[in-house]
């Protein structure tokens, strides 16, 4: 390979330095930016040069962006990194919302939540220079030494009680979890020369073609294949912070690699059934999220749990539940329908799925019982009764998948329940 020519570069080094730092701020927010596209962005800037903001941007794009999901990312950090002399405080603003404690995620894009967080992650970069400051400016240092946490802490900590700092951490957190699961055995087989049945089929017709002489007796093993996870996820009022960090989680099940669901299937449910798996496919978790929001009009607002178990069941069971799939409810239980036909929803659910999890945050009271309706109605009709308000909790959903015999707390309230 012929050598690169030598980079034409200014001798103060504030291109690269600036460029630099750019390149770090994507790779933050997401973008898979290594120093070998990094010192391709030099040296194409330095070829094209960089007297015109349009071909500068575009540049920097060709050499950043590889996937059309990208470039709204892109575009943003670019905003705020070189257009905008006061980023900065733009960023400050964009994020002081979630320093306060108010939950207003929607009031920026998503894509500027994650390229302000990206920028001002540990030390921010010089900005690009823009000529002397102001000398009646002031300069405002905020000491976040306070709001740092541990990833232990941050793994037992109550997800309602986190900070903006703390959920984004967590949720970076979550995108690494795992969520394996163990292939089944199917009906039909395959040829294996190490397997147990005898396949008569297969050694006649080798027979066939030697003269009727059996020379080898052929031989087959059951094959495997993976089962769906089918997540119904509870997006009431009570449950709005725990369901956004869940389907921050479920994004990322849905979106690895090697951990083996054939499929991912999910659906928010509050006073109606939404089927939001087609945005949970996307690679880009805001833009997932956003567009899993738009199409879920009930966000927030009341439950009614028997209801839209019984549109799951009557128009999507037979779709989804195919193939021995694992089915996750992920709800607080409290609901506003007859028990009755909740607790007969839940039992048609429970038949026809290979496992059911039930993932319910109030289980991190220490003196949770099953006093309200839904929760007795459900309880009785789930093989696991698991918490889900903490990292911890959904760490635990791996090992109540791999174990048919863990049923979490199921036992000691159901001993409770007949109590009662």
């Amino acid at each position: 390979m012929a050598d690169l020519p030598p980079l034409d570069i200014p001798e103060d080094g504030k291109l690269v330095h600036n460029i630099t730092h750019f390149a770090r701020a994507l790779r933050k927010a997401g973008l898979p930016v290594g120093p070998g596209r990094t010192l391709d962005a030099i040296r194409a800037v330095a070829a094209a040069g960089f007297s015109e903001k349009r071909d500068f941007y575009w540049t920097l794009h060709a050499c950043f962006v590889s996937r059309p999901e990208q470039s709204t990312v892109f575009a943003q950090v670019f905003r705020l990194y070189w257009r905008d002399p006061r980023y900065l405080e733009h960023m400050m603003a964009m994020l002081l919302p979630a320093v306060n404690g108010v939950q207003e995620e929607r009031a920026a894009k998503p894509a500027e939540r994650r390229a302000a967080e990206a920028l001002l992650d540990g030390t921010a970069p010089e900005p690009p220079e823009q000529g002397a400051p102001d000398s009646d400016e002031v300069e405002i240092e905020i000491d976040a030494s306070r709001t740092a946490s541990s990833q232990e802490r941050l793994k037992t900590l109550d997800f309602e009680q986190m900070s903006g700092e703390e959920l984004a951490e967590a949720r970076r957190m979550l995108a690494r979890l795992d969520l394996p699961v163990k292939p089944l055995k199917s009906r039909r087989t395959a040829p294996d020369p190490l397997g147990l049945r005898p396949d008569w089929r297969a050694t006649m017709r080798d027979a066939a073609r030697r003269g009727g002489e059996i020379r080898t007796l052929a031989r087959k093993a059951p094959r495997t294949r993976w089962p769906n996870l089918v997540a119904l996820c509870d997006i009431s009022g009570s449950m709005s912070q725990y369901s956004r960090v869940v389907l921050h989680f479920l994004h990322a099940v849905a979106n690895a690699k090697g951990q083996g669901w054939a499929r991912v299937h999910a659906f928010t449910f509050g006073t109606r059934l939404t089927n939001i798996t087609r945005h949970l496919h996307q690679r880009d978790v805001d833009a997932a999220l956003a567009a899993a929001g738009a199409e879920a009009q009930d966000w927030e607002g009341g439950t009614r749990i028997g209801a839209c178990l019984h549109a799951f069941n009557r128009d999507w069971s037979r779709r989804v539940l195919g193939q021995g799939a694992v089915v996750l409810v992920i709800s607080d239980g409290l609901d506003r329908d007859d028990p009755d036909a909740l607790g007969h929803e839940m039992e048609r659910l429970h038949l026809s799925a290979r496992r059911l999890i039930w993932v319910n945050p109030l289980l991190r009271w220490d003196g949770f019982a099953p006093k309200a309706g839904g929760i007795r109605a459900m309880l009785p009709h789930v093989d696991s009764f698991r918490a889900g308000h903490s990292i911890a909790s959904l760490e635990d959903l791996a090992r109540a998948l791999s174990d048919k015999s863990d049923a979490g707390e199921k036992a000691r309230l159901m001993a409770a329940l007949d109590a009662g």
